[in-house]
């Protein structure tokens, strides 16, 4: 299937899509500011630039995007246009992540991935039951 929009169009829409500070992101880390955790933002020394980083209790999450990072759920779906392209971007996307949460584990950080799926679509989970859970992760000791 042709795309609809021209190159130019194309390249101008996806060059506005931004790596940090999206909406998922924004989101959560206001709900935990507003329970009292305080948290770093991309922090530069670790491995992959952790989106929110909570070093008094040893723990980063990572908000990830499901096209952005190749989620089997309801909200990726391959393009049809420049598919080989696609695919080798998002498998890299997911080795680059794989990559990333075993050095943050190595040096003994505690990782959770939150997936935008899990806040939006028709598959979301209730919001306080995503926060609940996330700050029970945070508090607790568990790995995953």
């Amino acid at each position: 299937m042709a795309d609809i929009v021209s190159p130019a169009v194309r390249s101008r829409m996806m060059s506005g899509i931004r790596g940090k500070d999206t909406k998922p992101e924004i989101l959560l880390r206001k709900a935990l500011h507003a329970e009292g955790f305080r948290y770093r933002l991309h922090d530069r020394k670790l491995p992959g630039r952790p989106d929110i980083v909570l070093p008094r209790w040893k723990a980063v999450i990572l908000v990830h995007g499901c096209f952005w990072h190749g989620h089997h759920c309801h909200l990726f779906q391959l393009p049809g246009t420049r598919t080989e392209f696609w695919r080798a971007k998002i498998s890299g996307n997911r080795d680059r992540d794989d990559r990333n949460r075993q050095a943050l584990l190595a040096q003994r950080w505690r990782v959770l991935e939150v997936w935008e799926c899990a806040m939006r679509g028709p598959g979301r989970l209730p919001w306080e039951t995503l926060l609940a859970e996330t700050v029970s992760w945070i508090r607790s000791d568990r790995k995953l």
